[in-house]
């Protein structure tokens, strides 16, 4: 592209001010930044899609230590992971004008980045967006941590989410005979077990009957493995349920970064040791960094998957950067099903 018709500006979402409890939309702005001409080994990437993700909230105000993402204060741009097409990508590399692309610098219309910060997409995904599902955690915890065997019975908590839409299917996939979920919401619980083969869905909220007795219920014969993504009281229920020998891996703590008093993070639960020695439940959180060959397991899979009509991506799409402020927000409210992605 002639360098005269290429964009000079971005819109991006920034930060307007760190708020003391859950973000609002107030607390976001559009805002024009300037888009120098690219140099050789920069790339310019009109975005098509980028993903709206719950950790946002624990990075913001940079209230917590030891993170492996830069935290955000006001005036910063917020990031994510982000699909796109190649505007120009000037000098040798391999990268052309029309590739389309995977990055970090969603929550803008145009990024200009270094190329090593921009991946092609993988062809074995049969469309773009794909590439924002959020299920390489979930599979390399049921398959490297949890390890679900044939007729296992299996509980995913925050079973609504970008994580729990595809964890239970994945858990059906790799041989669960039951697929037990939780959701606060009534509506979501019922299209778990219509749309994606979910047994039972356990709704979480005021005026339900405590959650313990409720798993009894729906598994008598007790638990062989949990996948958490929500800690406190869900996984002290569930770990109350693990039968002999359960594995549970933790792949997230959405009770902490929902919660309006914790600052994005803290999920405590009450776990009684004496239950899991006398047991033998393993307990383990998964870091993708510890298993580098799950990524590229989990694409080839889930593009097999994909094809054969074995597994669904379920995202919800938000229209435009106008819409994109109150994203976030939306999301901590529980408003979407599965992934939420922004869509330009």
């Amino acid at each position: 592209m002639p360098t005269a018709a290429l964009p000079r500006t971005a819109l991006e979402v920034r930060l307007a001010s760190v708020p003391e409890g859950l973000p609002e939309p107030r607390h976001f702005t559009l805002a024009e930044a300037s888009l120098p001409i690219p140099e050789p080994g920069q790339v310019l990437v009109r975005n098509r899609h980028f993903l709206v993700f719950p950790g946002l909230r624990t990075l913001i105000g940079g209230r917590i230590e030891g993170l492996p993402l830069p935290t955000l204060a006001a005036g910063d741009t917020l990031f994510g992971p982000a699909v796109g097409e190649v505007v120009a990508a000037p000098g040798d590399g391999t990268l052309r004008a029309g590739d389309l692309v995977f990055h970090m610098a969603g929550w803008r219309d145009h990024a200009l980045l270094p190329a090593g910060q921009v991946t092609p997409l993988d062809p074995g995904l049969p469309t773009p967006v794909a590439h924002l599902a959020q299920g390489s955690a979930p599979y390399g915890a049921l398959t490297r941590l949890a390890r679900v065997r044939p007729g296992d019975v299996v509980l995913v908590s925050g079973a609504a989410g970008a994580v729990g839409t595809l964890a239970g299917q994945i858990a059906r996939l790799l041989g669960a005979a039951k697929v037990i979920g939780s959701t606060r919401s009534p509506h979501k619980a019922d299209r778990l077990v219509r749309e994606l083969g979910y047994d039972h869905v356990l709704v979480e909220g005021p005026g339900q009957r405590p959650l313990a007795d409720r798993l009894r219920e729906a598994a008598p014969e007790g638990l062989d493995v949990v996948l958490d993504s929500v800690g406190g009281a869900q996984l002290s229920a569930a770990l109350g349920a693990a039968r002999q020998g359960a594995r549970v891996a933790l792949v997230g703590a959405l009770s902490g970064q929902l919660a309006p008093g914790t600052g994005g993070a803290g999920a405590p639960a009450e776990i009684d040791t004496f239950h899991l020695v006398i047991r033998g439940v393993s307990l383990a959180g998964y870091a993708g960094a510890d298993h580098p060959g799950v990524e590229a397991e989990w694409t080839g899979r889930f593009g097999g998957w994909l094809r054969s009509g074995e597994i669904r991506f379920p995202y919800t799409e938000i229209e435009g950067m106008r819409r994109a402020t109150a994203a976030l927000p939306e999301l901590i409210a529980g408003r979407h099903f599965g992934a939420v992605v922004v869509r330009l």
